[in-house]
């Protein structure tokens, strides 16, 4: 700030006192100090602080031996302040809101999100409880085909096993069939970086740039398509259901391979490369270890689920949190006899064991559910809600009750005062 005016400046000796009336402030903050010459006084201008906002007299003594750096000086450049300017947003001046907490205000919220906790975790639960599901382990039914893939050189080699199971009461509605995998650790760093995203949208690039590795290309060059790890170790168990009305018949459960994966992974995350044919398109490329068949012929039947889009290939690639998960496998067609879901009755899953388990100690099921407007089973979101409203209620009556308490205290002290009071006027 500039002090525009300067009044009153009476020398006593060699200790000037002067009197400073600041006016009005302006951008910069500089002070006056009037200094003793020979035979006649001279002013210099310094650039010191000066903390002042409002009209008022500052008087200081100035000594002899605190100006002796002003007299010789010549007057320094002004320069920019580094306070932030005189406005209401940036002086924090602006109106807010500030609420008055008081015990009625308190406790009617800690009550209202207890209850309404309570209350959608309740519903929670009713809807979870509805959903009927069965789940199939074959991992141990399975254990000659397990033994089978653990060698290597036995993957063109095909394996088949079947197992049995009962639906004691009919599931209606639309069925969702899941493979589920036990131990199988998804959510490891190098793991999940094992891919690349620029391959997976079609482009042609350098996939040995890539965090792909040891996953990217063979040795005389040839790159994988898809690269990765996560890719390289698809789930590639092909399952098949029947029903059996009777110990004569047997009737295959039509399933639904496609429209299983998010709309943003099918169209916006994944495409195949541009091409007037997909084999051709795939050409130079070779498929991972791992797999049987090339990207371009991983459904036999429809020629459009093949390639990146393919919604098996999609499923897998979006990497579960946690050891034990399961994927969505397909859905039910509903048809003809199964047109209100799944009748009871005798079912059996016909399973080309492909997927090896047995050496990370992992299983192996299959998941037959329903679902309800909150998904398929799962109890956590509702017994998180019952949790945190019973927390919540538990927290209000806590708060109530040290209110009460104090408040009676309160009172019982006022009471007493008022009687030595009244004793004291007697």
């Amino acid at each position: 700030m500039t002090f525009q005016a300067l009044q009153d400046w009476p020398l006593t000796g060699k200790s000037p006192v002067a009197s400073v009336m600041i006016l009005k402030p302006t951008k910069y903050r500089q002070n006056w100090m009037l200094l003793p010459g020979a035979g006649s006084t001279k002013v210099l201008k310094c650039n010191v602080y000066a903390g002042f906002t409002k009209e008022r007299s500052l008087k200081e003594t100035l000594f002899s031996s605190n100006i002796n750096m002003c007299q010789n000086s010549s007057p320094a450049p002004e320069r920019p302040s580094r306070c932030p300017d005189n406005t209401a947003f940036k002086q924090q001046k602006l109106p807010a809101w500030k609420p008055r907490l008081n015990a009625a205000v308190v406790l009617s919220t800690f009550l209202g999100i207890g209850f309404f906790c309570l209350a959608v975790g309740i519903a929670l639960l009713l809807a979870v409880t509805s959903v009927k599901e069965i789940q199939i382990n074959y991992s141990e039914r399975c254990s000659d085909c397990s033994k089978l893939r653990e060698n290597s050189s036995n993957w063109d080699k095909e394996c088949l096993c079947f197992t049995n199971f009962t639906l004691l009461e009919n599931m209606p509605g639309d069925i969702f069939m899941y493979y589920g995998l036990h131990n199988f650790y998804q959510n490891h760093r190098r793991y999940i970086h094992s891919r690349s995203d620029a391959q997976l949208l079609g482009r042609d690039v350098n996939i040995q740039n890539s965090n792909c590795a040891p996953f990217a290309v063979y040795k005389n060059g040839t790159p994988m398509a898809p690269c990765g790890a996560i890719a390289n170790s698809m789930f590639n168990d092909t399952i098949d259901l029947f029903y059996y009305p009777n110990s004569a018949t047997a009737l295959q459960v039509p399933l639904l391979r496609r429209g299983n994966t998010w709309w943003t992974d099918k169209n916006v995350k994944f495409h195949n490369p541009t091409s007037h044919n997909l084999s051709s398109a795939f050409a130079g490329t070779a498929r991972p270890p791992y797999w049987h068949k090339p990207a371009y012929l991983l459904d036999m039947e429809d020629e459009e689920n093949n390639g990146y889009t393919n919604d098996d290939f999609i499923i897998w690639m979006r990497v579960a949190a946690f050891p034990t998960f399961k994927n969505l496998y397909c859905r039910l067609g509903r048809t003809s006899e199964f047109a209100d879901g799944l009748p009871a009755g005798n079912y059996g899953l016909y399973i080309s064991y492909n997927f090896p388990v047995t050496s990370f100690d992992g299983r192996k099921h299959v998941v037959l559910s329903t679902v309800t407007w909150t998904g398929g089973r799962n109890l956590f979101l509702g017994i998180a809600y019952i949790v945190t409203g019973a927390v919540t209620l538990l927290a209000g009556c806590v708060i109530a009750a040290v209110y009460l308490r104090c408040r009676k205290k309160t009172t019982e002290s006022q009471i007493n005062e008022e009687i030595k009071e009244d004793t004291t006027k007697k």
